[in-house]
């Protein structure tokens, strides 16, 4: 599987399972995935081994994309929900990331005030202190929390930098009470080795950490589209279900995209 990547800045509206009518914005490189994760499921495919050199696009072609499109749909009095930072991988990794963040928050004040604004992130980045104030400043900070132990961690994330989930978790402390948390469970067998955060072990150390982090709402999702590896089981309403409601039962807003 080459994997599912935009070749534009701007890209949509589309309707999304998680964020309604979402207006995307890619701050990776145009046809390729960058990112620090190489996660069994995405949908965007392998991350490469090599950078072939494409650039990302600089701020002033992000900016002049994303006013064009919402002043095309202000015009036709198109609605949306959601302007969505994803992509082609991880959109944090820009390095001008925050003032995007900062010039999209004038933009939408200016074009759509309703609209929220999203970034989905693996919270790899989100320690450095510019990453942070960003992600403090927008309406829904999602990131992205797939196993309870590194062990898992590192078998189904595939961290192409030098991180653990003990390291992700602290990244993810200063936004107790602003932010959402996704987790896509899964279970296969990838190169030999079995991998599977369904596991009572595994949820229980999983639902330990939504605990402390204390998130305004999980979302739970399986797999929706092919994976770049094979024998990827997608999971059932039985088994998400519960897990969302033993997050409810700790007190905190869950919700199962399936």
């Amino acid at each position: 599987m080459d994997g599912f990547l935009f070749e534009q800045v701007v890209f949509g509206p589309i309707r999304s399972r998680r964020l309604g009518i979402s207006l995307g914005v890619n701050l990776l490189p145009l046809g390729q995935k960058h990112c620090t994760f190489n996660c069994l499921y995405c949908e965007c495919g392998w991350t490469p081994a090599i950078d072939d050199g494409r650039k990302l696009p600089e701020k002033a072609m992000v900016e002049s994309a994303l006013e064009a499109k919402l002043r095309a749909l202000s015009s036709k009095n198109s609605m949306i929900d959601n302007i969505t930072f994803a992509g082609n991988g991880e959109p944090t990794l820009h390095p001008e990331f925050s003032q995007i963040i900062d010039s999209t928050i004038n933009l939408r004040k200016r074009y759509f005030p309703e609209a929220g604004i999203a970034v989905l992130s693996n919270g790899s980045m989100a320690g450095l202190p510019e990453v942070k104030t960003a992600l403090l400043k927008v309406d829904q900070n999602i990131l992205k929390l797939d196993a309870g132990t590194n062990e898992t961690f590192q078998k189904i994330n595939q961290p192409k930098i030098q991180i653990t989930i003990e390291d992700v978790l602290e990244n993810f402390i200063p936004f107790k009470g602003q932010m959402v948390i996704q987790s896509l469970f899964v279970r296969g067998i990838y190169n030999g080795i079995a991998f599977d955060n369904t596991t009572e072990f595994e949820i229980d150390a999983w639902l330990g950490h939504i605990i402390k982090l204390r998130p305004k709402k999980v979302m739970i999702y399986p797999i929706a589209r092919a994976t770049p590896a094979e024998n990827i089981e997608r999971i059932g309403l039985e088994v998400l279900i519960p897990i969302a409601q033993k997050v409810e039962a700790a007190g905190i807003q869950a919700s199962v995209y399936a």
